[in-house]
């Protein structure tokens, strides 16, 4: 849909510190933008996501609830954002479903596709910035900072490499994505991001 941009990546790639550079960015270029995040983005899906990152569940009822609180953004933060004619960016959407829950947990495409057919029918990302990095050389890592906040980020190495064996394979599947390598210098990683997004159009 125009004018949405979801980021997506493994923990710890730096995600959170490149959506501060774009809103920067954005900001000081006149760009009126609301930053998102799923699950989350408005006060149902927040609630919903401390249920899914502090409860222990099976992958299905992981899924379901991830699309119950992507219905309620969608509906009540996202559509009335973009009509409104602003910029939507999303930290996360339905790529880190099929990642995680598809890919890493073995549920399928077509399960998480069926799950979220609203969201696939009436608002799909015009672009996905993925930052391609392996989750096991994260900054995180590297720093040596790898405390787990929630149940996901507590799963083993194999979990996050099959998620990100998935992006990668989404990537390879899909023109939406726009796989941005990371850099020691996060500036330069943040200008790689502005470029890629001014080459589509979707910035100014």
């Amino acid at each position: 849909m125009k004018g949405f941009i979801a980021f997506e990546g493994g923990e710890g790639v730096g995600k959170s510190t490149q959506l501060t550079f774009l809103k920067k960015y954005l900001a000081e270029t006149g760009q009126e933008a609301v930053f998102t995040r799923e699950p989350g983005g408005t006060p149902l899906a927040e609630k919903i996501r401390q249920m899914i990152l502090t409860n222990e569940m099976g992958a299905e009822t992981e899924a379901a609830l991830f699309a119950a609180a992507r219905c309620d953004h969608i509906d009540n933060l996202i559509l009335p954002s973009l009509r409104a004619g602003k910029i939507v960016i999303c930290d996360r959407y339905i790529d880190s479903s099929l990642a995680y829950q598809a890919y890493a947990r073995g549920l399928g495409e077509k399960f998480i596709y069926d799950l979220n057919s609203y969201a696939v029918q009436n608002c799909m990302p015009e672009a996905v910035v993925f930052l391609d990095m392996n989750p096991l050389e994260s900054w995180r890592r590297q720093k040596g900072d790898v405390v787990a906040n929630d149940r996901i980020e507590q799963e083993a190495d194999a979990f996050h490499l099959k998620v990100y064996e998935g992006y990668q394979e989404l990537a390879r599947k899909n023109d939406r994505f726009l796989c941005i390598r990371t850099d020691w210098d996060k500036n330069v990683t943040s200008e790689r991001i502005i470029d890629a997004l001014r080459s589509r159009g979707l910035i100014r």
